[in-house]
């Protein structure tokens, strides 16, 4: 058995296959052979055979909580989800728990946006300080998920003070400070760690994360190099790679360099593919990207989220061919939300608006304030001109302009605003390159929460926005809408940001999936702007972010005034036109969203 383990860790499944099929078939009660030889028989394609041999050690112990921790497994690569769930929850209830049970249900909950429940199952282990360093970090992304970063700082200090020693859980701390918006306090403790020895790729990955929210971009390249060198299949280490010297060179061959030598020596890596196509997709070259894809893709054998990936690319140019990669990933995990909302965008490209409506009626079931999906819902409606469409875009209702007050300590807007933008400016990107990933079109983004910033200036612009917020919630009022509903008592801020657009820069169609209540703060406007030349650098509303049948106009333009604030549904579609000038347009945009518990971002 050590010599076969031996042979499965360095991944020869051949071999391995062949030790085991006679050491099973002499010894057919033997748990832990049967197990590892449904491992062998999945890993070279048979999951039929190795779910057949699960289910007979399960027959032979009902209560092994890793013969059903490995069915649970197999079945979520099947796509039964909910027999997977049920197999983990055995596996929990054993007299002895199994922790990978409980790490593979808390990432279940989490990728299919139910952070209360992982939240449950991981409290347990991470509190007690039992779990491992995946299971912990899961832990941190639910409670972040709920807006208790706070909480999760607090947890794993206490642990930390009890076990100064436990290298998992002063990791896990710095990935809460990380999440807590505390990159300084991460960064050194990060550091710490890894001074002490035996560093591992995923304390060089948390390192390199606070080190690029702290803008160190050298050190926080070596960093991931360290990472990829000591793990080179690590997919999200070459994610975070590849967009940190995109932001340097703006050439996406360059930024994917380390991820097209790595795909070199694993070329059935699909983890690592999908992390190129999607690159390539953020950097605008979705053909590029479905073209790294579709080969695999095209496979009866193919992964479901090969499937996804392909088809997110498809989307943008073809979407027929999205509907049909969605279907085939929905036939292998009908659960799976990703797929499914995939599969509605994909039929607002075909003109099936009807589909895409009962579609989003299931997501919604499960997430009822995913804004991308509301998104959905409504441009189905306006499809089918259902008259429903009007409750949820009452532009003339729910889009609020209004001035801010000047903040304490200055003597008039100008005067802030004129200090406020050389603040914003130093947090540019000096290179002058987008982001991947975002809607805007020549220009920069900042990639700090301003809501969580030091800067007394930017501080005073977020005190200023409250008042305003607070306006905003009593103009829309209270109802049962997917706005309206959300009403009901304090708000804080989910994330904000400042965008310096240049000549011939825009924003392609978008909403913010993750908001409920979205902005835009005019900071500076070039002169033509001011002007009024004809709708130069305008913020529209109303044409959707993906290809239609047929295709909708935009139907309601705002224009900027410097500041001013528009407030919004995050749900709302809003784009802006290009505008011509050498003077940039500098802005800042928030989400807000209800809370849930006290922070220190919480708004009146």
């Amino acid at each position: 058995m050590r010599r076969i383990s031996g042979l499965l860790q360095s991944g020869q499944y051949a071999a391995a296959h062949a030790q085991l099929e006679p050491l099973v078939a002499a010894n057919p009660d033997y748990l832990e052979g049967l197990r590892l030889l449904a491992g062998t028989k999945q890993a070279l394609g048979d999951g039929a055979q190795a779910e057949s041999l699960l289910r007979r050690a399960l027959g032979i112990d009902p209560a092994s909580a890793p013969t059903l921790t490995t069915l649970a497994e197999l079945l979520f690569l099947s796509g039964r989800s909910a027999e997977a769930v049920a197999l983990l929850r055995r596996a929990l209830e054993v007299a002895v728990p199994y922790p990978r049970a409980a790490l593979l249900l808390t990432r279940h909950y989490l990728d299919t946006g139910q952070p209360a429940p992982a939240l449950e199952v991981a409290a347990p282990w991470c509190e007690s300080g039992k779990a491992d360093a995946d299971l912990a970090a899961l832990h941190v992304g639910a409670l972040a998920a709920l807006g208790r970063q706070s909480e999760a700082v607090a947890t794993y200090r206490r642990l930390v003070a009890g076990a100064p020693d436990n290298p998992v859980m002063t990791h896990t701390l710095a990935i809460a400070l990380n999440a807590a918006g505390q990159p300084a306090q991460a960064e050194r403790l990060a550091r710490q760690s890894l001074a002490r020895g035996r560093p591992t790729p995923a304390m060089y990955y948390t390192h390199a994360r606070s080190l690029l929210a702290l803008e160190r971009f050298d050190e926080a390249e070596a960093a991931l190099r360290e990472c990829v060198r000591l793990e080179p299949r690590r997919a999200e280490t070459h994610d975070r790679l590849a967009q940190l010297i995109w932001r340097r060179t703006g050439d996406i061959s360059e930024s994917t360099r380390t991820l097209t030598e790595a795909l070199e020596k694993f070329p059935h890596d699909d983890a690592l593919r999908g992390a190129k196509a999607a690159l390539l997709q953020g950097a605008g070259d979705v053909r590029g990207a479905f073209a790294c894809l579709a080969e695999r893709a095209a496979r009866a054998d193919s992964h479901p989220s090969m499937l996804i990936r392909a088809g997110l690319a498809a989307l943008e140019f073809e979407p027929a061919t999205a509907l049909t990669l969605a279907e085939r990933a929905l036939q292998a995990l009908p659960d799976d939300h990703t797929a499914r909302r995939l599969l509605c965008a994909a039929c607002l490209g075909v003109g099936e608006a009807g589909r895409a409506l009962t579609e989003c009626a299931t997501l919604l079931a499960a997430t009822p304030d995913h804004q991308y999906v509301i998104a959905m819902q409504t441009t189905a409606l306006r499809l089918m001109n259902d008259p429903r469409y009007e409750s949820f875009c009452d532009y003339a209702r729910m889009v609020l302009s209004m001035p801010i007050e000047v903040p304490p300590g200055w003597a008039d807007l100008d005067s802030f605003l004129t200090e406020l933008a050389a603040r914003l400016a130093a947090l540019h990107n000096p290179h002058g390159h987008r982001l991947l990933f975002q809607s805007l079109r020549q220009g920069t983004e900042t990639t700090q929460d301003l809501s969580r910033s030091q800067d007394p200036v930017i501080q005073a612009l977020f005190r200023a926005f409250a008042a305003p917020i607070a306006r905003y919630r009593e103009h829309i009022g209270q109802g049962e809408d997917a706005l309206r509903r959300r009403n009901r008592g304090a708000a804080r801020f989910n994330g904000a940001w400042s965008v310096r657009l240049h000549s011939d820069g825009y924003h392609t169609s978008h909403v913010h999936p993750r908001g409920w209540i979205s902005s835009a703060f005019y900071v500076q406007l070039p002169d033509s702007m001011k002007r009024g030349h004809a709708g130069e650098g305008i913020l529209s509303f109303g044409a959707p972010g993906m290809l239609t049948t047929p295709t909708l106009p935009a139907e309601l333009s705002v224009r900027p005034e410097v500041g001013m604030l528009v407030l919004f549904p995050s749900y709302f579609w809003h784009g802006t036109l290009p505008f011509h000038s050498d003077q940039p347009r500098l802005t800042v945009a928030f989400d807000a969203v209800p809370e849930t518990k006290k922070s220190p971002l919480t708004l009146p």
